[in-house]
């Protein structure tokens, strides 16, 4: 079971924080492990799993950038330890940032992100699990990787 089955909701990009808070709450009350202290073992450990799941689900399912992970992986356009290639006009814009760093830079750097945004905003928007082309899904997965690059000198920056 995949954690959007897990909440009871469709595959999307766009999670309703609210009502993800909601169905937490409802799913917490109805798996939390202190609710099945005189049950077997069994149905304690399945409980305990459950709740995990549902921790871990939560934890994704608030960070836009998690979110978008998870749905790549799940299509089967992400793994775990992959060595996604960047492009190189990426990396030479990058590699000239680094050499640059100062305070300003990370006005700079929100401002690249905020571009890289909007380049797959619409595809982020109009999600739709069955529907939307594996080439849309492939931008996601760039843009995933260089806002983590980006995310990356920023903390560098901030260290």
């Amino acid at each position: 079971m995949n954690y959007f089955e897990l909440f009871e909701m469709p595959v999307t990009l766009n999670i309703d924080k609210g009502k993800l808070a909601q169905k937490y709450f409802e799913l917490q009350k109805k798996y939390h492990p202190d609710f099945f202290t005189k049950e077997s073992e069994y149905e304690q450990e399945k409980a305990l799993e459950i709740s995990s799941q549902l921790n871990k689900a939560l934890k994704i399912f608030k960070n836009e950038d998690e979110t978008i992970k998870y749905v790549l992986e799940l299509k089967g356009l992400m793994q775990d330890d992959e060595k996604y290639q960047l492009p190189p006009a990426f990396l030479m814009e990058m590699m000239e940032l680094n050499e640059e760093l100062s305070n300003d830079s990370a006005a700079e750097i929100a401002a690249l992100e905020t571009g890289l945004y909007n380049e797959v905003e619409s595809i982020i928007e109009s999600f739709n699990d069955s529907q939307t082309p594996e080439k849309d899904l492939l931008k996601l997965k760039e843009y995933y990787y260089k806002k983590k690059y980006l995310q990356r000198i920023l903390d560098r920056l901030e260290g």
